[in-house]
């Protein structure tokens, strides 16, 4: 195969992450937020437009967040090329069960990096530099899935760059995290009120983040920090103690407001 440069690799990632967003969240938003399906899924609510000011903002931000995921895509694809990474493309080298393990501990370490980062930007001190932006949208859309401020991009794509250096990482896991983690953000942004009236709340939902936790972190700043599961959350005293109101009025205030 052959070698081309960091810059061909840049401009390609960069096509490739765009393209991606624009399909997930673009195929996401028209499902749930166009007003057939609105009528189909949950008619008995009332369903204000989103702003598209505020979209727009999620979009350009999201448009920078993807240069610096294709710089850091880049520089993972050139180090594999050196021998730098724990990459590898053989399955047969660790064996079919570590591609399901080596996954769950991605997302693991990934959900553990993501809270404490997370939280971190919530400081008063470093919130209006690394986080404010993706906290415009305080009722969040599809399009809010990967609006990043610059700095937190930058904080973020570390972790997919370091982790390449440190675990033995096959590129089809590579790619179930990558995807995964977009599947997840763009559920994440969903807001609760786009889902049918009766969407289940089972024991499941205990232990890993929806629409309905993470909307209420849009809403109140100092709850919910996790990417995937409730863990943190629970063990470190940041899950909403009034979870259930806080949902409730969160619902009869989005669908009464007005657009913003």
């Amino acid at each position: 195969m052959r070698e081309q440069s960091f810059g061909f690799y840049s401009i390609a990632f960069l096509g490739i992450i765009l393209g991606r967003y624009f399909l997930v969240a673009g195929i996401t938003y028209w499902l749930f937020y166009s007003s057939v399906s609105q009528a189909v899924m949950n008619p008995r609510r009332r369903h204000r437009p989103p702003s598209w000011r505020v979209i727009r903002h999620d979009i350009q931000l999201s448009a920078i967040a993807a240069v610096v995921f294709a710089l850091a895509a880049a520089l993972i694809l050139s180090a594999y090329r050196e021998g730098l990474t724990r990459l590898y493309t053989d399955p047969r080298h660790y064996g079919l069960w570590y591609l399901g393990g080596s996954y769950g501990a991605v997302l693991m370490l990934q959900d553990t990096y993501f809270y404490f980062t997370h939280r971190l930007f919530h400081h008063p001190k470093l919130f209006a530099w690394l986080h404010q932006g993706h906290h415009r949208s305080r009722y969040p859309t599809p399009w809010t899935s990967f609006a990043f401020d610059p700095p937190e991009a930058v904080i973020q794509a570390l972790f997919l760059v370091g982790i390449t250096f440190v675990l033995p990482l096959h590129f089809i896991t590579m790619i179930a995290v990558l995807t995964t983690m977009t599947l997840w953000a763009v559920l994440n942004h969903l807001g609760p009120d786009r889902l049918p009236a009766l969407f289940p709340h089972h024991w499941l939902g205990r232990w890993v983040i929806g629409p309905a936790h993470h909307s209420i972190h849009h809403r109140k700043y100092t709850v919910h920090y996790g990417l995937y599961f409730t863990f943190w959350d629970r063990l470190l005293g940041s899950q909403d103690p009034q979870y259930a109101k806080t949902l409730s009025n969160f619902l009869t205030d989005q669908s009464g407001r007005n657009s913003e």
